[in-house]
């Protein structure tokens, strides 16, 4: 690594400043009445486990998916790509309570994988259905731990050796208040170390 002078740091508040960050659709739905389904747009979801596979999302208690999470025990992470950004900010700032999101947004609902209520987002790259394992109460956020049990890719993103293109999806992430593109790929797991042939190898399948 390069030597380098140490930059002048300036002292914040805490807070969530952790960025990028994914931003993510996740689709859910009432229990009682599965016509009545919903999203909300979250930037706060992450990976907590890989056996089982689990992953996190934080919603506020006054949301209105909060309580249909709750009541169904299901939701859905929905990746997002470009395409889908400006209808995904809109299910950000608009409530499902006011509004029928789907409807105003032209986005579609589908059957998501091993889900009884919860729905996904139809032309979504990636859908992670997920079951309700624990909620933790923080504070202003309540964090939902989901268990993935299905995921469903869009077949684009497959070669035909059944392999997962995601970098050709287009994801978007969110840093600081912005949607942001993601960049060219610089590497790869590993590739501090891998021998020179390796990665100019591994590598020219992302330059294509």
């Amino acid at each position: 690594m390069k030597r380098h002078m140490i930059p002048a740091y300036t002292p914040l508040s805490p807070s969530t400043m952790l960025n990028p960050v994914p931003v993510v659709l996740v689709s859910c739905a009432d229990p009682k009445n599965p016509e009545k389904k919903n999203m909300i747009t979250l930037a706060w979801a992450g990976t907590v486990n890989s056996e089982p596979p689990m992953v996190s999302i934080s919603v506020r208690k006054e949301r209105y998916s909060h309580d249909l999470i709750v009541a169904s025990g299901e939701f859905v992470v929905n990746l997002v790509d470009e395409e889908m950004c400006r209808a995904v900010d809109y299910c950000g700032v608009r409530s499902g309570r006011d509004v029928d999101k789907a409807a105003e947004t032209g986005l579609k609902y589908m059957q998501a994988e091993t889900m009884e209520t919860a729905p996904a987002v139809s032309g979504a790259p990636v859908s992670l259905c997920c079951k309700v394992r624990q909620m933790l109460e923080l504070g202003s956020h309540d964090m939902f731990l989901g268990e993935v049990t299905s995921v469903m890719v869009r077949s684009d993103l497959l070669d035909n050796a059944g392999t997962l293109h995601l970098e050709k999806a287009k994801l978007v992430a969110y840093s600081h208040g912005l949607y942001q593109k993601l960049g060219e790929v610089m590497g790869f797991f590993g590739w501090s170390v891998a021998r020179k042939e390796v990665f100019e190898k591994r590598m020219s399948v992302y330059q294509r």
